[in-house]
């Protein structure tokens, strides 16, 4: 009874422990140059909800700095684009696997060496899931709520561990092709130096022979 209450606890612990990890939530605080772009990224998996907020905080004055926000897929395409702004919120559900970047710069015309300081609050999966408007809506509270995160957050260790896999695989497979091409390259080098080689005592022999000196 004793070794399967301290497994029970090992378990529970270890749950405890990728709950925290799972629940992704980052706080970034930048200083923004007068000239200049400040990017952040972050590596997702597909189907993933991300939400952020952000918003200028400046100590030179009670006027605040306005900036610009960019946020890119990893192919490129713009998700987000808010130009002379104080804050601002962008979300939306991952289609790509890479890296989602966001990028901030000072907007408008500011004085040289001016410099804006922003928060940027970056959730994603569970961490950016409205639990509260999930409970009402299920009537749920307590211990059948904190039982229906955990169920989320094992689902998205799943789906991230899953992602990892395939990930490794691809990059496992990209390595494979490169080694075989590297070898038959390193073939065909020696081929061509042997060639070259047998070339080259061919025409010193006929030389030789030429000059009668062999």
């Amino acid at each position: 009874m004793k070794l399967r209450y301290g497994s029970e606890i090992t378990l529970l612990l270890l749950l405890l422990c990728l709950a925290c990890l799972s629940l992704k939530t980052e706080a970034v605080w930048m200083t923004i140059p007068s000239s200049g772009t400040k990017c952040v990224s972050e590596d997702i998996q597909t189907h993933v909800v991300v939400l952020a907020d952000y918003y200028v905080v400046t100590e030179q004055g009670p006027q605040l700095q306005t900036i610009s926000a960019k946020v890119t897929s990893p192919y490129g395409n713009n998700l987000h684009h808010n130009e002379n702004v104080t804050q601002g919120q962008f979300a939306f559900t991952t289609t790509e696997s890479g890296n989602y970047v966001a990028c901030f710069w000072m907007g408008g015309n500011q004085q040289e060496g001016a410099t804006a300081s922003v928060n940027l609050d970056w959730k994603t999966g569970i961490a950016a899931k409205d639990w509260d408007s999930v409970a009402k809506k299920q009537k749920i509270e307590g211990v059948e709520l904190e039982l229906l995160k955990l169920e989320g957050i094992v689902d998205a260790i799943h789906q991230y561990l899953t992602y990892l896999k395939d990930k490794e695989a691809k990059l496992r497979e990209v390595s494979e092709k490169t080694n075989a091409r590297v070898a038959w390259f390193s073939i065909m080098s020696l081929g061509l130096c042997i060639s070259v080689s047998v070339l080259q005592l061919w025409y010193l022999k006929s030389y030789f022979r030429k000059k009668k000196l062999i």
